[in-house]
């Protein structure tokens, strides 16, 4: 007589949920209900009904695909309503048996939670993810604003004036005040060279020469309408640091020490009381490891946040970051050890970051050029990344300080070690390697 199989279950009281753009399927266990799949709408009144059913189920987990955007509704309706939600990756969810469906992705969705088959993806609190969508935000206007700027640009060289050629930021003081004069009417190139200024490289005489060419109406158009967009963004760029500031304001529950306070009014000011709120929100100050600047930090935090207990150890961090190598071995060979693929927001900063290290002289310059010389520089560049999450896990989880040791310190221990393993070589093939003895 066949014996039946048992099947453990690590979550009993699990639902899944196929989340779409118009409506969602949802899916309970069959012993709380008679009908354990049902389909709801998208509406605010559609998401409350659903937490309503899945409470009256019995059910305390729902697994929920990462569908899109479709998902955060969703996923904010049953967490306030004191569900715990588990968003997974539909990489996880993907291998449906049978013909596929809504109502059959909903139901594995359902039996994969309840044996524990699934993994829920890293969301940072509500509190972070609000400085997020504003950080994302800025992000994409400093990315609109740049390309109005290329057109700007572009429609100065159909006019044959090449300002680019003698002035490297187009949009800096003078660039700007030559642009706006051109907008304004101005079109002589003597006039427009005098606001040329004294740190400018190119002579007078070479901006005039760039400012001679032919002021095509179409054009002149063109200028004044990408300019127009410029100061536009601009002005939302303003509010955006403004409410990232007050946001700051609100989460520094620290005082970090970190330097001396520049002139009020100065340049540096405004980038240092930034860091000075980043640094008293993460309770300590990320800048001061090599090659992460401003902006890098501000990222970094505004999209993971300072709370990284949801990670076991420093290697699930990396791991989730995607710079940790994804070995595969079958039959004892390995058959790929690459990293996996992502589009991690902090994953690319933290690279960034790691290029920026080419010419450093701190120990991390060093240990970036001593890889390029091993492997190739993508390669080289993962492991400084790699290295530098580490440090950003450490300072966030423990408070440590990042002290640098220096490009002579870290090169003076490669050496020792170089020296301690041609030691061990020797010694293991029977030989002795001695100190040569300096000349007297």
């Amino acid at each position: 007589m066949a014996m039946r199989k048992r099947e453990e279950q690590v979550f009993p009281n699990a639902a899944g949920v196929d989340v779409g753009a118009s409506s969602h399927w949802v899916a309970v266990p069959a012993h709380s209900t008679d009908a354990p799949v049902r389909e709801f709408g998208a509406m605010t009144d559609d998401l409350t009904a659903m937490a309503d059913w899945l409470l009256g189920c019995g059910v305390d987990v729902v697994a929920l695909e990462s569908t899109g955007v479709y998902w955060i509704p969703v996923y904010e309706v049953l967490e306030q309503r004191g569900l715990k939600v588990w968003l997974v990756d539909a990489r996880q969810v993907k291998y449906v048996p049978g013909r596929k469906s809504d109502v059959l992705d909903c139901q594995w969705l359902q039996k994969l939670m309840s044996h524990g088959l699934l993994r829920a993806a890293f969301r940072p609190s509500a509190d972070v993810c609000v400085i997020r969508a504003v950080a994302r935000q800025r992000e994409v206007l400093l990315t609109e604003q740049a390309s109005w700027v290329q057109r700007m640009q572009k429609a100065l060289v159909q006019m044959n004036i090449q300002l680019t050629e003698v002035i490297s930021d187009v949009m800096g003081l003078t660039g700007q005040a030559i642009i706006r004069d051109i907008v304004a009417g101005e079109r002589d190139a003597k006039s427009l060279a005098r606001h040329r200024h004294r740190r400018i490289k190119a002579s007078e005489e070479d901006i005039v020469r760039s400012l001679t060419g032919n002021w095509r109406e179409e054009h002149l158009f063109v200028l004044k309408q990408a300019l127009g967009m410029y100061d536009d963004i601009a002005r939302h760029l303003r509010e955006c640091d403004e409410k990232f500031r007050e946001l700051l304001a609100e989460r520094s529950a620290a005082s970090v020490d970190i330097g001396k306070t520049p002139r009020t009014g100065s340049k540096a000011r405004a980038a240092f009381d930034v860091r000075q709120q980043l640094a008293n929100w993460a309770g300590a100050d990320l800048t001061r490891i090599n090659g992460l600047g401003l902006d890098t930090v501000m990222k970094i935090l505004s999209e993971i946040g300072t709370d990284l207990s949801h990670f076991a150890n420093v290697k699930h961090f990396c791991s989730w970051l995607g710079l940790c190598p994804a070995t595969k071995i079958s039959g004892g060979k390995v058959l790929s050890a690459r990293t996996k693929r992502s589009a991690n927001r902090v994953r690319q900063a933290l690279k960034m970051a790691a290029m920026s290290l080419s010419h450093s002289d701190s120990a991390l310059g060093a240990f970036y050029r001593r890889l390029c010389g091993r492997m190739d520089k993508p390669r080289a560049n993962t492991a400084t990344a790699h290295k530098l999450a580490r440090m950003v896990y450490f300072m966030l989880t423990r408070g440590e300080a990042f002290v640098d040791q220096g490009q002579q310190r870290y090169e003076e221990q490669q050496r020792q070690r170089n020296i301690a393993a041609l030691k061990r070589r020797a010694a293991a093939l029977g030989f002795q390697i001695n100190p040569l003895q300096a000349a007297a």
